[in-house]
């Protein structure tokens, strides 16, 4: 099974179902309002992209941030800012046979699933 995580009312996230349904491909999603992030889930993720891929620095979560801690972000505090505020993880995030992907464009969706 397919396990896409984000938001629903992003923008990408919706294209990136659209895409999905489209194509008749299953999935599960993971609102990450409702049913938060685990610490252990971020940790793969951020073992398998890196902290930089998966913190959004261009949305509005990024832009309400105290300066001080933009000023300062690195791999721990980037962690702790993507558990508190889930929402600021760039979106979607897609696990597929034990991979991690982030982010949607139609061409890198259609590499995924052929």
């Amino acid at each position: 099974m397919i396990d896409l995580y984000g938001i629903p009312n992003c923008d990408t996230m919706k294209k990136a179902r659209k895409w999905l349904e489209q194509e008749g491909v299953e999935y599960r999603f993971h609102d990450f309002k409702k049913e938060g992030l685990s610490p252990e889930r971020l940790q793969r993720w951020v073992d398998a992209v890196g902290w930089e891929t998966l913190l959004n620095r261009r949305g509005m979560m990024w832009r309400r941030l105290d300066p001080a801690v933009k000023a300062s972000i690195d791999r721990d505090s980037a962690i702790r800012v993507m558990l508190e505020t889930p929402s600021i993880v760039r979106r979607p995030v897609l696990e597929l046979d034990g991979e991690v992907h982030v982010g949607f464009s139609p061409g890198s969706y259609r590499a995924l699933f052929g």
